[in-house]
């Protein structure tokens, strides 16, 4: 699979930046991370709650064999349409503490778009946890189902 998410994590600091190029109209790139029934279709898990608004709050639950293996949930602090959206996340059942994650959307052309993911943790020992998995082709794979699912949708 080809690699198009690109995942930077800088020595000693306790951030990662994401980035894709997506043939997606920047309305539509949005509405992948907005619309509950579209983001249940490309992350494969399930929206419990979504409240896009500011001090809106959200839950994804996914399930394997009718058990819950993953969990996360968080508060949006901001949401501008079509250009970000900044939010907490938390997984439950792990370690991991609440992080603090900036997407920004951005037009390239009328029918390209560019997201970019900043994601800030509690210390840089979480965040090299979080690269020991398998974070970047996990990612890489959501963002390329993403494309392939979300082409095909109307604005």
């Amino acid at each position: 699979m080809e690699k198009k998410t690109v995942v930077k994590a800088e020595e000693n600091k306790q951030e990662l930046v994401i980035t894709r190029e997506f043939d997606l109209p920047v309305e539509l790139l949005f509405r992948a991370y907005s619309d509950p029934e579209l983001l249940e279709q490309w992350m494969e898990t399930k929206v419990l709650k979504m409240e896009n608004k500011q001090h809106g709050s959200y839950i994804f639950e996914t399930s394997r064999n009718g058990n819950v293996v993953f969990r996360a949930n968080g508060t949006i602090h901001e949401f501008l349409p079509d250009e970000k959206i900044t939010r907490t996340f938390e997984m439950e059942n792990t370690l991991f503490p609440v992080q603090l994650d900036f997407l920004h959307f951005e037009k390239l052309t009328e029918d390209t778009s560019m997201l970019t993911i900043h994601m800030l943790f509690k210390s840089v020992a979480f965040r090299d946890q979080l690269m020991q998995m398998p974070f970047a082709q996990g990612i890489n794979w959501a963002h390329n189902r993403l494309q392939e699912i979300i082409k095909d949708y109307k604005q």
